[in-house]
Protein backbone atom coordinates (compact mmCIF):
# COMPACT_ATOMS: atom_id res chain seq x y z
CA UNK A 1 0.00 0.00 0.00
CA UNK A 2 2.64 2.22 0.89
CA UNK A 3 5.17 1.72 -2.02
CA UNK A 4 1.67 2.31 -4.28
CA UNK A 5 1.27 5.66 -2.74
CA UNK A 6 4.46 6.18 -3.08
CA UNK A 7 4.60 5.90 -6.50
CA UNK A 8 1.37 7.74 -7.09
CA UNK A 9 2.61 10.87 -5.65
CA UNK A 10 5.79 10.54 -7.57
CA UNK A 11 3.75 10.46 -10.64
CA UNK A 12 1.89 13.46 -9.86
CA UNK A 13 4.96 15.35 -9.49
CA UNK A 14 6.72 13.98 -12.98
CA UNK A 15 2.98 15.16 -14.21
CA UNK A 16 3.78 18.26 -13.10
CA UNK A 17 7.31 19.11 -13.63
CA UNK A 18 6.60 17.64 -17.55
CA UNK A 19 3.53 19.87 -18.10
CA UNK A 20 5.10 22.55 -16.40
CA UNK A 21 8.05 22.14 -19.02
CA UNK A 22 5.68 21.85 -21.96
CA UNK A 23 3.86 25.09 -20.81
CA UNK A 24 7.15 27.03 -19.85
CA UNK A 25 8.58 26.13 -23.57
CA UNK A 26 5.54 26.97 -25.62
CA UNK A 27 4.00 29.72 -23.74
CA UNK A 28 6.33 31.07 -21.82
CA UNK A 29 6.58 31.45 -17.65
CA UNK A 30 5.04 34.87 -17.79
CA UNK A 31 2.24 33.49 -19.44
CA UNK A 32 1.68 30.18 -17.63
CA UNK A 33 -0.50 30.40 -14.24
CA UNK A 34 -0.21 27.54 -11.77
CA UNK A 35 -3.79 26.96 -12.82
CA UNK A 36 -2.71 26.21 -16.88
CA UNK A 37 0.35 23.73 -15.13
CA UNK A 38 -2.54 21.56 -12.76
CA UNK A 39 -5.29 21.58 -15.40
CA UNK A 40 -2.98 20.14 -17.89
CA UNK A 41 -1.30 18.11 -15.90
CA UNK A 42 -4.93 16.50 -14.60
CA UNK A 43 -4.26 16.90 -11.17
CA UNK A 44 -5.87 18.91 -7.90
CA UNK A 45 -4.50 22.64 -7.00
CA UNK A 46 -3.52 21.40 -3.73
CA UNK A 47 -1.59 18.80 -5.29
CA UNK A 48 0.93 21.04 -6.64
CA UNK A 49 1.27 23.06 -3.54
CA UNK A 50 3.00 20.05 -1.74
CA UNK A 51 5.52 20.37 -4.00
CA UNK A 52 6.16 23.90 -4.53
CA UNK A 53 5.13 27.50 -3.93
CA UNK A 54 4.88 28.69 -6.61
CA UNK A 55 5.46 28.86 -10.40
CA UNK A 56 9.12 30.34 -9.99
CA UNK A 57 9.96 27.82 -7.68
CA UNK A 58 8.56 24.94 -9.82
CA UNK A 59 10.59 26.64 -12.76
CA UNK A 60 13.71 26.29 -10.54
CA UNK A 61 13.05 22.71 -9.36
CA UNK A 62 12.54 21.92 -12.97
CA UNK A 63 15.62 23.19 -14.19
CA UNK A 64 17.63 21.18 -11.44
CA UNK A 65 15.60 18.70 -12.44
CA UNK A 66 16.46 18.83 -16.13
CA UNK A 67 20.18 19.10 -15.61
CA UNK A 68 20.38 16.91 -13.43
CA UNK A 69 18.77 14.10 -15.96
CA UNK A 70 21.38 15.33 -18.52
CA UNK A 71 24.34 14.50 -16.05
CA UNK A 72 22.93 11.10 -14.68
CA UNK A 73 22.06 10.35 -18.59
CA UNK A 74 25.77 10.81 -19.57
CA UNK A 75 27.08 9.13 -16.50
CA UNK A 76 24.87 6.07 -17.12
CA UNK A 77 26.47 5.93 -20.65
CA UNK A 78 30.40 6.34 -19.23
CA UNK A 79 29.15 3.59 -16.82
CA UNK A 80 28.62 1.63 -20.00
CA UNK A 81 31.63 2.38 -21.74
CA UNK A 82 35.45 1.32 -20.78
CA UNK A 83 37.10 4.57 -20.76
CA UNK A 84 38.57 4.77 -17.37
CA UNK A 85 40.78 7.75 -17.67
CA UNK A 86 39.40 10.50 -15.68
CA UNK A 87 39.99 13.73 -18.26
CA UNK A 88 38.84 11.61 -21.08
CA UNK A 89 35.76 10.54 -18.61
CA UNK A 90 34.87 14.22 -18.48
CA UNK A 91 35.41 15.08 -22.07
CA UNK A 92 33.08 12.15 -22.76
CA UNK A 93 30.40 13.41 -20.33
CA UNK A 94 30.49 16.79 -21.86
CA UNK A 95 29.86 15.84 -25.23
CA UNK A 96 27.10 13.04 -24.69
CA UNK A 97 25.33 16.31 -22.54
CA UNK A 98 25.86 18.71 -25.92
CA UNK A 99 24.65 16.01 -27.79
CA UNK A 100 21.23 15.28 -25.92
CA UNK A 101 21.03 19.46 -26.01
CA UNK A 102 21.59 19.58 -30.09
CA UNK A 103 18.79 16.83 -29.86
CA UNK A 104 16.86 18.92 -27.58
CA UNK A 105 16.95 22.57 -28.37
CA UNK A 106 13.75 23.76 -26.40
CA UNK A 107 15.48 22.41 -23.72
CA UNK A 108 18.98 24.35 -24.32
CA UNK A 109 17.11 27.09 -24.65
CA UNK A 110 15.00 26.75 -20.84
CA UNK A 111 18.02 26.03 -19.13
CA UNK A 112 20.44 28.43 -20.51
CA UNK A 113 17.94 30.81 -20.00
CA UNK A 114 16.81 30.63 -16.96
CA UNK A 115 20.27 28.28 -15.16
CA UNK A 116 21.92 30.41 -12.64
CA UNK A 117 25.11 28.58 -10.76
CA UNK A 118 22.79 28.49 -7.27
CA UNK A 119 20.07 26.83 -9.38
CA UNK A 120 22.79 24.59 -10.37
CA UNK A 121 24.49 23.67 -7.24
CA UNK A 122 21.32 22.58 -5.77
CA UNK A 123 20.30 19.94 -9.06
CA UNK A 124 24.08 18.69 -8.29
CA UNK A 125 23.91 18.30 -4.82
CA UNK A 126 20.10 17.26 -4.58
CA UNK A 127 18.36 14.03 -6.05
CA UNK A 128 17.01 13.80 -9.50
CA UNK A 129 14.35 12.17 -8.15
CA UNK A 130 13.56 10.56 -4.54
CA UNK A 131 15.55 7.29 -5.75
CA UNK A 132 18.68 8.85 -7.83
CA UNK A 133 21.90 9.63 -6.74
CA UNK A 134 22.91 13.25 -6.65
CA UNK A 135 25.42 14.27 -8.91
CA UNK A 136 28.25 16.27 -7.07
CA UNK A 137 28.18 12.56 -5.30
CA UNK A 138 29.22 10.81 -8.66
CA UNK A 139 31.40 13.73 -10.20
CA UNK A 140 33.55 12.71 -6.46
CA UNK A 141 33.53 9.25 -7.32
CA UNK A 142 35.57 10.12 -10.67
CA UNK A 143 37.93 12.35 -8.51
CA UNK A 144 38.38 9.39 -6.45
CA UNK A 145 38.55 7.15 -9.01
CA UNK A 146 40.89 8.71 -10.96
CA UNK A 147 43.54 8.69 -8.17
CA UNK A 148 44.72 12.15 -9.11
CA UNK A 149 44.87 15.11 -6.86
CA UNK A 150 43.02 18.11 -7.56
CA UNK A 151 42.84 21.63 -5.62
CA UNK A 152 39.41 22.95 -5.58
CA UNK A 153 37.34 20.57 -7.70
CA UNK A 154 34.25 22.48 -7.12
CA UNK A 155 36.23 25.59 -9.18
CA UNK A 156 37.12 23.24 -11.69
CA UNK A 157 34.02 21.22 -12.89
CA UNK A 158 31.76 24.74 -12.52
CA UNK A 159 34.68 26.46 -14.77
CA UNK A 160 34.17 23.37 -16.73
CA UNK A 161 30.31 23.75 -16.84
CA UNK A 162 30.61 27.33 -17.58
CA UNK A 163 32.81 27.30 -20.36
CA UNK A 164 31.06 24.58 -21.76
CA UNK A 165 27.49 25.97 -21.85
CA UNK A 166 29.12 29.47 -23.08
CA UNK A 167 30.35 28.40 -25.76
CA UNK A 168 27.83 25.61 -27.03
CA UNK A 169 24.75 28.07 -26.85
CA UNK A 170 25.24 29.98 -30.14
CA UNK A 171 27.25 26.47 -31.72
CA UNK A 172 23.97 24.62 -31.01
CA UNK A 173 21.56 26.95 -31.44
CA UNK A 174 23.06 29.14 -34.91
CA UNK A 175 25.87 27.37 -35.98
CA UNK A 176 27.77 30.68 -34.72
CA UNK A 177 30.60 31.06 -35.29
CA UNK A 178 30.48 27.47 -36.74
CA UNK A 179 28.51 24.38 -36.57
CA UNK A 180 29.14 22.02 -32.67
CA UNK A 181 31.64 19.77 -34.01
CA UNK A 182 33.56 22.16 -36.21
CA UNK A 183 33.94 23.23 -32.55
CA UNK A 184 34.29 20.74 -30.22
CA UNK A 185 38.48 19.77 -30.62
CA UNK A 186 39.24 23.60 -29.91
CA UNK A 187 36.25 23.00 -26.57
CA UNK A 188 37.83 19.76 -25.65
CA UNK A 189 41.64 21.19 -25.48
CA UNK A 190 40.48 23.82 -23.58
CA UNK A 191 38.64 21.81 -21.05
CA UNK A 192 41.82 19.36 -20.80
CA UNK A 193 43.66 22.76 -20.01
CA UNK A 194 41.32 23.26 -17.16
CA UNK A 195 41.94 19.80 -15.57
CA UNK A 196 45.30 20.55 -15.57
CA UNK A 197 45.19 23.46 -13.87
CA UNK A 198 43.47 21.62 -11.10
CA UNK A 199 45.65 19.09 -10.68
CA UNK A 200 47.59 19.03 -8.04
Amino acid sequence: MGNKLESNKKQKKEALLNTAFDLFTTKGIHKTSISDIVNNAGVAKGTFYLYFTDKYDIRNKLIAHKASGLFLTAYDALLASDITDFEEQIIFMVDHILEQLSSNKSLLKFIAKHLSWGVFKNAMITSNTDNDKNIYMLYEKLLINSGIQFKDPEIMIFSIIEFASGISYNTILFEQPVPLEKIKPYMYENIRQIIANHKI
